[in-house]
């Protein structure tokens, strides 16, 4: 039996039904992707090397949804070509594969029209979009097609995405040229013809570009907004920005001014502010939450009026979180840094002396040199013992910010010339004496390790200072480590007496071996140090007696 005649393009719509026995196949099937790709590879419109940041610069997803549109939104949704057809809720008609390539052929011989080069509102991206003629379009005037709410179907916009994806909308004239200027200008260059044709290439998120034009048709985009999200709502603003879309970029602006962002939505707004300027009181306002407008001295002063209130702090558990929450923002490693200014070693070392004459006047009460009336009232109900661990844990706070910013040379000097905490120490009960042989434990660390670098002068001064302490409070900061590392201090102690001149290594290892030997656990071993000591200053002492007779 011969197969009947093909019937013409026309009368298919005439007889088109919605009843389908299978279902069509739907466009973002990825064989039928891949398919269509490889296919209509030779009916696209050949273009030459153009620039569209302003509307590609999005996501990098190009998935779009392949259910028409709602009759509400007014627009004609054709999705990605079907090598087979193309739906549209406006007027549903099946084109075949050849109307396809025919259009195509028509389309890659159309002279453009017009074209935008720039958008007065971006930094330094730009748009262009290619103007087809109609007049070799075959099949019924598609200017003549009315949608389900009575618009006019009279421009078809043709969205290529960078990764091959192709979308095509068919919209109002009127709506797109009411709210957009820069396709109001291309179709005022296409008066006069039956169907105004829009291409827009190198389109980098086809979804987000299709949403955009999509709120056009929304009387409250604000109320959309929300259903969206914050961070689609950025990448909207882009494109609303890219194609002078008024209306949404004001409605994307006080959207997102009114809600609180994640990191990363602040990053992607901070970028989008660096290409695009906004001319509204809101983008103002945005523009506030995004930049501080303080000096640099404003920070600082802010930065000690942190670290002194802590210091202050009577809440212990609340000192620690704000200990731990401060030192997180003003160390190097922060994830803050490249924006924060460096802080003022003066104002540091200003609350350090704080801390330290704060800790002298307690060693005074301690040994009852104080009256009773000079004593402070809030601090009377605390034990004298909690009082000068929270100051040396201060002090000890404070010590481990200026050695991650590596400025803590003077605060050895400081230490080492503590005349007064010296001769206290000396006279003050083991269980309160030892707090002070924390700080110098810390100092002898940082120097073991060389994270600390000071003068040979700073050395000798703090060594000759706060070794003979050391060495009778080793006991009680083993029984009250409170995190110390006990192991590394004995290492970093022989590591830092080792950095002095034999002469003086000479004193201060003798003086460490009359403890040991009386001691011993109670003293710290240095067992490794002393030998390093030994082989330098007698093994070695004929080639020194010879360098020295030269």
């Amino acid at each position: 039996m011969d197969d009947p005649p093909r019937r013409r393009h026309g009368s298919r719509r005439r007889s088109w039904c919605c009843t389908f026995n299978v279902p069509p196949s739907s466009p973002d099937n990825p064989y039928l992707s891949q398919h269509y790709r490889s296919n209509n590879s030779n009916c696209k419109t050949k273009l030459g090397p153009q620039k569209t940041d302003s509307l590609s610069k999005l996501t990098t997803s190009s998935s779009v949804p392949n259910s028409p549109l709602s009759s509400k939104s007014g627009l004609t949704l054709v999705g990605r070509i079907d090598p087979r057809r193309i739906l549209s809720p406006g007027r549903v008609s099946p084109i075949d594969h050849t109307d396809s390539l025919e259009e195509g052929r028509h389309s890659s011989q159309a002279t453009p029209s017009a074209a935008v080069d720039s958008i007065p509102r971006s930094r330094s991206r730009s748009f262009r979009a290619k103007i087809e003629s109609p007049d070799t379009h075959s099949g019924k005037d598609p200017g003549r097609v009315e949608g389900d709410r009575g618009g006019l179907y009279d421009v078809r916009l043709n969205l290529k995405g960078k990764n091959g994806g192709v979308l095509v909308l068919e919209l109002n004239s009127g709506v797109l040229a009411s709210n957009s200027e820069v396709f109001a200008g291309l179709i005022a260059g296409s008066l006069g013809r039956k169907m105004c044709r829009i291409e827009v290439p190198e389109v980098e998120n086809l979804g987000v570009f299709r949403e955009t034009i999509e709120l056009m048709f929304e009387e409250n985009i604000a109320k959309k907004l929300v259903k969206i999200g914050v961070y689609r709502a950025i990448d909207i603003l882009e494109v609303s920005a890219g194609i002078m879309f008024s209306r949404g970029v004001l409605s994307c602006l006080k959207y997102l001014e009114a809600v609180p962002w994640t990191e990363g939505e602040e990053e992607k707004l901070r970028s989008l502010f660096t290409r695009f300027m906004f001319d509204d009181a809101t983008s103002r306002d945005i523009f506030a939450r995004l930049y501080s407008q303080e000096s640099t001295e404003t920070h600082q002063n802010l930065a000690r009026h942190l670290v002194s209130s802590i210091t202050t702090c009577s809440d212990a558990n609340a000192r620690n979180e704000l200990k731990s929450l401060v030192k997180g923002l003003l160390c190097k490693s922060s994830v803050y840094e490249k924006e924060q200014p460096d802080v003022n070693k003066e104002d540091f070392y200003a609350v350090c002396q704080s801390c330290v004459s704060v800790l002298v006047n307690l060693f005074e009460e301690a040994s009852d040199a104080v009256p009773y009336e000079r004593r402070a009232k809030k601090e009377m109900g605390k034990p004298l013992i909690e009082r000068i661990c929270r100051q040396v844990d201060n002090i000890n706070w404070l010590l481990e910010i200026l050695l991650d910013r590596q400025i803590a040379e003077e605060f050895v000097d400081l230490w080492a010339h503590q005349g007064e905490l010296l001769t206290m120490h000396e006279r003050a009960s083991p269980m309160v004496r030892y707090e002070l042989s924390r700080v110098s434990a810390i100092i002898f660390i940082a120097m073991g390790t060389r994270k600390l670098h000071c003068r040979s002068e700073a050395r000798s001064g703090l060594l000759q200072s706060w070794f003979g302490p050391m060495l009778l409070d080793f006991g009680w900061l083993q029984r009250c480590r409170k995190g110390l590392d006990m192991k590394a201090l004995e290492e970093a102690m022989g590591q830092t007496l080792l950095t002095l001149p034999l002469k003086q290594q000479y004193v201060l290892f003798m003086e460490w071996f009359r403890c040991f030997s009386k001691h011993g656990t109670e003293c710290p071993n240095l067992s490794k140090a002393f030998q390093i000591w030994w082989r330098r200053s007698f093994l070695r002492g004929s080639e020194t007696y010879a360098i020295e007779s030269r």
